[in-house]
């Protein structure tokens, strides 16, 4: 049984960027809350601040204003135990799949037997198993973010920070991945923070869904996703799901970016 109490706190956070040109207010004031194991999708226009606001969250750039905390411990830097996966892969070509799933326990030290089988584990679990020697440039688009998606759970993360990790990718690639993610991510029982443009895909994902306005990006919405996990992808037809991203799309139209 997962701990359900308060795991992730964000009270008045603020940033604002001073550039050359100006002061640019990117985000917030922004308070929220989510608990051990749910998956938070957020959603709104681009350029609203919802990589800076993952990136604050996972303490990879600093706040203006305003207080986080994780596990009632104050981020002030760098998160520790959390894994990462950007738009773009990251991974390094000159490694082989396996070495790649393996860089962040060997910048620790940590690579023994019992590491190298969870890595592989991971990649059966993803899809990729059977490519272990494989070079990244070998691989395709999904199959890349595979990769890069077990090397961020290899030391098994307290949190998962997802940033539009499948926008690259093809409908039918993408729909594929949501499948895979969804059913990690409840074997794994990790927090997960995901970004993504899609609100359909927000909806399949998530347990809640944060709605974010222009910028500077304030939360306009946080909607209970109340439907059963695991989903399969014709919930996208049923009228729970239809109504959440009717309610979603409509907060767009009315600020007129859809």
């Amino acid at each position: 049984m997962l701990d359900t109490a308060s795991f992730v706190d964000v009270k008045s956070v603020e940033k604002t960027y001073f550039t050359p040109s100006g002061v640019v207010h990117a985000l917030g004031p922004i308070s929220f809350s989510f608990d051990r194991g749910q998956t938070v999708g957020i959603v709104g226009p681009s350029g609203c601040g919802k990589s800076t606001m993952l990136k604050v969250l996972a303490g990879l750039e600093d706040r203006t204003r305003g207080e986080i905390t994780v596990q009632s411990r104050n981020v002030n830097g760098p998160l520790d135990d959390v894994g990462v996966v950007f738009q773009k892969d990251l991974l390094l070509d000159w490694r082989t799949v396996l070495e790649n799933v393996l860089l962040p326990a060997e910048l620790r030290g940590r690579v023994d037997e019992k590491i190298r089988t969870r890595a592989r584990n991971l990649l059966e679990e993803l899809g990729v198993s059977g490519f272990e020697n494989n070079q990244p440039w070998e691989l395709s688009g999904g199959m890349r973010q595979r990769v890069s998606i077990a090397r961020a759970l290899l030391l098994k993360p307290s949190m998962l920070f997802l940033d539009e990790p499948f926008s690259a990718l093809d409908a039918l690639t993408r729909d594929k991945m949501n499948v895979i993610v969804q059913r990690l991510q409840m074997h794994e029982e990790v927090t997960t923070f995901f970004i993504t443009h899609s609100i359909a895909e927000a909806v399949f994902l998530s347990d809640r869904v944060i709605v974010m306005s222009d910028r500077p990006g304030r939360i306009i919405d946080d909607i209970e996703v109340g439907i059963p996990k695991p989903r399969t992808l014709s919930v996208r037809e049923e009228p729970e799901f239809i109504d959440i991203t009717r309610r979603i799309r409509i907060h767009f139209e009315k600020a007129g970016v859809l």
